[in-house]
C-alpha cells in the first residue's frame, strides 16, 4: 500500500469526489461539504481545510477542520470533524497518521489547539487527545464527548 495524505487546498480536483465520499460516510448533505471545501480553497484563514488519505487515487480515509462541528460550545474551536477510515483499511494506523498530519498542518498555520466531538471512548486518547468535557450536538438528546489536542512537537 502506498498511502499519502493530501489537503483539498492542494488537490482541488478532488472536491467533488471527496464531497461524495464524506456524504456517503456521514449522511451530511453533499452540498455542505462542497461549500466548506470551496471555502478552504478561497480563504486565507487556516480553516476550513479537508484532508484525504489516498492509496493511489483510492480514498482510504479523511477528515476536516472546521470552526464548529455542530455543538453548543463555540468557544472550543477549531474542530477536527468527519474522521473516517474505510473498514478494510482500519487497524493500520491510518487514523493516527491523519490526526498527526492535521495537528502539524494546523500548527504550521498558527493553530496549536484543536477540538473534536465524538461518541468514542478511548480511541482518541491513543493519539494524544484528552477528554475535555461533555457537549451537546445540535439536534441530539444526549451529550457527546469533547476532546482537545494541544500541539506538541515531541
Amino acid at each position: 500500500m502506498h498511502r499519502h495524505i493530501v489537503r483539498i487546498s492542494d488537490r482541488p480536483e478532488l472536491i467533488s469526489e471527496l464531497a461524495d465520499w464524506f456524504h456517503l460516510k456521514w449522511g451530511i448533505p453533499r452540498e455542505a461539504y462542497l461549500e466548506s471545501m470551496r471555502e478552504a480553497l478561497n480563504s486565507s484563514l487556516p480553516y476550513p481545510e479537508w484532508y484525504a488519505v489516498l492509496d493511489g487515487e483510492t480514498i482510504l480515509g479523511g477528515a476536516g477542520v472546521i470552526e464548529n462541528d455542530f455543538h453548543n460550545r463555540p468557544d472550543l474551536s477549531p474542530n477536527v470533524c468527519a474522521v473516517f477510515v474505510e473498514p478494510f483499511a482500519r487497524g493500520q494506523g491510518i487514523a493516527g497518521e491523519l490526526l498527526g498530519y492535521i495537528s502539524l498542518d494546523m500548527h504550521e498555520r498558527g493553530i496549536d489547539t484543536l477540538y473534536l466531538v465524538t461518541d468514542h471512548t478511548s480511541f482518541y486518547e491513543r493519539y494524544g487527545w484528552e477528554y475535555l468535557s461533555a457537549v451537546r450536538s445540535d439536534g441530539e438528546d444526549s451529550d457527546s464527548r469533547m476532546y482537545r489536542k494541544i500541539f506538541n512537537a515531541e
